[in-house]
């Protein structure tokens, strides 16, 4: 089983390089990102006819998740246990949707940005990270992934000017350590032994060239549980569809994350 996740900032803008690389890689569950729409809104005949199943959760413009599987999808849920809320009136945003699809517990996540680490926003993005956690431990015995956009910078190597990011989120103390913590839990990021050393990002800016100069942050994970991360065969970053020379339309500002299952 081929799986992936990809932030890919509008699905209704991207839908065609979105069906195309389902058929160029062959991908069986697509966990996406910042579909910034309401289900009712997703282009999905496409998908549909491809053979895939959808599950989604989105608000307008804002944030979105979605699962798309041609494996079966089933005991969706829509956001996790204990998952914070955001505004005024506080609520649960669209950031979380979970699946099974053909036998992995499939999480479509993407964590809050954080703003500035001044910001209540750096909090909210904290205890959302901690909240994850506190359900996430509970599924450690399945197989399960949590993927998506993390929103952090592990180590020094996943950005390419720390230096730069010093007072900025993503790089923070604390933010490492929420993210550490899954992995001291038993969770492992099962494409980094596949993707080794600095210069591998899956995100870089539209702004000045940053891809053309590699200039990037690699902060979409696939974390998986014992039973998954043994299943893992190989794994890789798909940077062709952040090339702006490649496909049709403008790209995401993130790349594709691609994991092979035995």
């Amino acid at each position: 089983m081929r799986i992936a996740t990809w932030n890919v900032n509008s699905l209704r803008s991207r839908i065609d390089r979105v069906e195309a690389f389902l058929d160029r890689h062959d991908i069986d569950v697509l966990a996406v990102q910042e579909t910034k729409a309401r289900e009712d809104q997703l282009p999905l005949m496409g998908l549909q006819a491809r053979g895939y199943e959808i599950a989604a959760a989105g608000v307008d413009q804002w944030n979105g998740v979605a699962i798309i599987s041609r494996v079966g999808i089933e005991d969706v849920a829509v956001g996790f246990p204990g998952m914070p809320g955001w505004g005024e009136p506080l609520a649960a945003e669209a950031r979380a949707v979970g699946a099974t699809c053909g036998g992995v517990r499939l999480w479509s996540l993407y964590i809050p940005n954080g703003r500035k680490p001044d910001d209540p926003h750096y909090v909210y993005k904290l205890d959302w990270m901690d909240r994850l956690r506190d359900a996430a431990q509970a599924w450690l015995g399945e197989q399960t992934a949590l993927v998506g956009d993390w929103n952090v910078c592990p180590t020094d190597e996943d950005v390419f000017a720390p230096e730069q990011f010093k007072n900025s989120t993503h790089v923070t103390p604390a933010e490492r350590a929420a993210f550490q913590r899954f992995l001291d839990d038993g969770y492992a990021d099962v494409v980094r032994p596949y993707c080794p050393g600095p210069g591998v990002y899956t995100y870089w800016d539209y702004y000045r060239q940053r891809f053309e100069r590699n200039r990037g942050l690699r902060i979409d994970f696939v974390l998986g549980s014992p039973s998954f991360a043994d299943r893992v065969t190989g794994a890789f970053i798909d940077r062709d569809e952040r090339d702006p020379a490649q496909g049709t339309g403008s790209p995401s500002d993130h790349a594709p994350v691609v994991v092979d299952l035995d």
